[in-house]
């Protein structure tokens, strides 16, 4: 069967499913204080289509662990030890041109991983949400002994590496489309 943009899931998501704030991880709720544990980090980047197009309105859902390594949900066994004041979790939207932005802290490692966020991305096209995990380059050792980044062939491990800039900020950018010379490698959820 032949997709048809009724079987895609979206571009039926409101402006309001994603509220002022939501794309901050260093907090429990917008009127809280941010957590002071940590190296705090702005993520950003941009989705693209095939041929380098934006990727309009898609939704971005991040999720990592805290400056410690911890995540404040019961399947981690230290989870009682997770930063109270860390969400964890956030949500944002891609404006005209594709572009995206996370406030968070920089992740410690969990048990054999390196540090790491998961990032799921909805958008008009898509037949299902796609997940991928951004890693930091300035841990090279760790990177090289994680074992879902190990799964990559080498060559497209790059792909999957943040880029620092100039103002605490990593770069990262999403390619849905674009063949193995450029799509980003996404991961089954």
């Amino acid at each position: 069967m032949t997709p048809l943009s009724s079987h895609t899931i979206g571009p039926f998501f409101p402006r309001a499913f994603v509220r002022e704030g939501d794309n901050d991880l260093t907090r429990t709720a917008p009127n809280a204080t941010p957590s002071r544990a940590g190296t705090r980090i702005r993520l950003h980047g941009r989705v693209l289509r095939e041929g380098g197009l934006p990727c309009v309105y898609a939704i971005l859902e991040a999720w990592q662990a805290d400056a410690a390594g911890r995540f404040r949900h019961p399947a981690d066994p230290d989870w009682e030890y997770a930063d109270p004041d860390f969400l964890g979790w956030g949500r944002a939207f891609t404006d005209a041109d594709g572009r995206f932005e996370f406030h968070t802290l920089m992740p410690g490692g969990f048990l054999d991983r390196a540090p790491h966020v998961n990032l799921l991305v909805m958008a008009s096209g898509l037949m299902r949400p796609v997940s991928t995990t951004l890693f930091f380059p300035q841990f090279v050792t760790a990177n090289a002994a994680d074992p879902v980044l190990g799964l990559l062939p080498p060559p497209l491990r790059p792909r999957l590496l943040a880029a620092p800039d100039n103002d605490d900020g990593y770069r990262f950018d999403i390619r849905l489309r674009g063949g193995p010379a450029e799509e980003t490698p996404f991961f089954e959820s």
